[in-house]
C-alpha cells in the first residue's frame, strides 16, 4: 500500500520563503564591506567601546545608545563591526517584512522599501536603522490593537536610537477602544524613556543639530518622498480597505508625515527634521503597496497600477545612486564573504 507523501501547509511554506528573504536581507546588511557613508565613523566608535569598561559605554548617555553601545562592547571577539551590523541588519529586516507581510500585497511593499529604505537607511544609519525596523514591529502590534507591545518595541528601538521614543504618542491616535490604557501607557513608558535615554544627553542632542545649525543635502527631497504618499492617502483614504481604527491611525500618521514639510521652513536645522521623518518612512510602504488595489477598477489596472509602482521605486534608486551626494560610499557593493575569498584566491 502506497503511503501519500506528507503535505506541506502553504502557511509553513509561506513563512519559510519569508525567513529566507528576512536571512537574505540581514546578509546583505550586516556583511556589508566598506559601504555607507558613516561606515569608517562607525568603525572608530566600535574601537571606542572595546577600550571602556561595558558599564561605562552603556551608562554613557550623553554619547551612546545602551544597546547598541552593549553590542559595540561585545564586538570586539565576535566579528567586530560585521557581527554589530549583521545584529542592526537582522533586527531590521525582521522589523521590515513583518510590516510587509501584514499588507495585501507584500511583495510590492518590500519593492518600495528597497530603493531608500533599505539601501540608504539600513545601510547608512545602522542605529537608527535598526531603531525604524524595531518601530515597524510596533506599527504591527498597534495595528493588532497590542499597545503594551508597541510601547516596548519602541522603548527598545530607542535603546539603539534614542530619538525613536518621539513614536510613543502614536499609542494615543491608535483608534484602540481601550484608549485609557494608551494614554497611561505613553506618561509611564514616555517618563521612563525620557529619564532612561533623553535626560542626560538631550543639551547635547539640542546643541548637535539644533543650535549648530546642522543641515542635511537632499532633505527636503526626502521629506517630499514621505508626504507625497501621505497627500495621495488623505485623498483616497476611503478607497483603502481598513477598518476604522486603522483607517484614523494611517490618517493621523499622513497628517503627521505633511507637517515636516512646512518644520524644514522653521527649523534651523534641516538634519535634524530629516532625521525625524525618517521614522515616517512606514507611510510610503503602507500606501503605495496598497495604492494598486485601492484605486484599481478591475484586475488588468491593478497590474498597471502594480507596475507603475515597481518603476517609480526603480527610479528612486537610479536617481539617487546616480545624483545622491553621498551614494558613491555605496559604489562598488562590496559583501565580506566574497571579499575574503577573493583575497585569498588572488593575493
Amino acid at each position: 500500500m502506497r503511503v501519500p507523501k506528507a503535505q506541506i501547509s502553504p502557511h509553513r511554506s509561506s513563512n519559510f520563503k519569508w525567513q529566507v528573504v528576512t536571512l537574505c536581507f540581514a546578509l546583505a546588511i550586516g556583511l556589508r564591506h566598506e559601504v555607507g557613508g558613516d561606515w569608517f565613523i562607525y568603525k572608530e566608535n566600535l574601537d571606542h567601546f572595546a577600550s571602556v569598561e561595558l558599564l561605562t559605554a552603556m551608562t554613557d548617555l550623553g554619547s551612546s545608545d545602551p544597546a547598541f553601545a552593549f553590542l559595540s562592547w561585545i564586538s570586539p571577539t565576535l566579528g567586530g563591526e560585521y557581527f554589530v551590523n549583521f545584529v542592526c541588519g537582522a533586527l531590521f529586516s525582521l522589523g521590515l517584512v513583518s510590516f510587509c507581510r501584514n499588507q495585501p500585497n507584500p511583495w510590492l511593499a518590500l519593492t518600495v522599501a528597497v530603493p531608500y529604505l533599505v539601501t540608504v537607511v539600513a545601510m547608512g544609519y545602522t542605529r537608527q536603522g535598526v531603531a525604524i525596523g524595531l518601530s515597524m514591529l510596533g506599527l504591527v502590534a498597534l495595528s493588532h490593537d497590542k499597545i503594551l507591545r508597541f510601547l516596548l518595541w519602541i522603548g527598545l528601538a530607542g535603546a539603539f536610537h534614542k530619538s525613536a521614543v518621539i513614536l510613543i504618542p502614536l499609542a494615543i491616535f491608535s483608534g484602540s477602544r481601550r484608549s485609557w490604557i494608551a494614554i497611561i501607557g505613553v506618561l509611564v513608558i514616555g517618563s521612563l524613556t525620557f529619564i532612561l535615554f533623553l535626560q542626560d544627553s538631550l543639551e547635547r542632542l539640542v546643541s548637535g543639530y539644533v543650535s549648530d545649525a546642522m543641515e542635511s543635502s537632499g532633505a527636503l527631497i526626502r521629506v517630499l518622498m514621505n508626504a507625497l504618499p501621505a497627500i495621495v492617502f488623505l485623498l483616497f483614504r476611503m478607497r483603502f480597505t481598513l477598518g476604522a481604527a486603522e483607517q484614523g491611525f494611517w490618517t493621523w500618521m499622513s497628517i503627521g508625515t505633511l507637517l515636516f514639510v512646512p518644520a524644514l521652513g522653521f527649523s534651523p536645522s534641516s538634519t535634524a527634521v530629516d532625521r525625524v521623518a525618517l521614522y515616517w518612512i512606514p507611510v510610503q510602504v503602507f500606501v503605495w503597496s496598497r495604492l494598486p488595489q485601492a484605486i484599481s477598477l478591475g484586475p488588468r489596472s491593478e497590474a498597471f497600477f502594480r507596475q507603475i509602482v515597481i518603476v517609480y521605486s526603480l527610479c528612486v534608486l537610479l536617481v539617487w545612486l546616480l545624483f545622491g551626494d553621498h551614494s558613491f560610499a555605496w559604489l562598488p557593493y562590496k559583501f565580506y564573504p566574497w571579499v575574503v575569498i577573493k583575497s585569498a584566491l588572488f593575493h
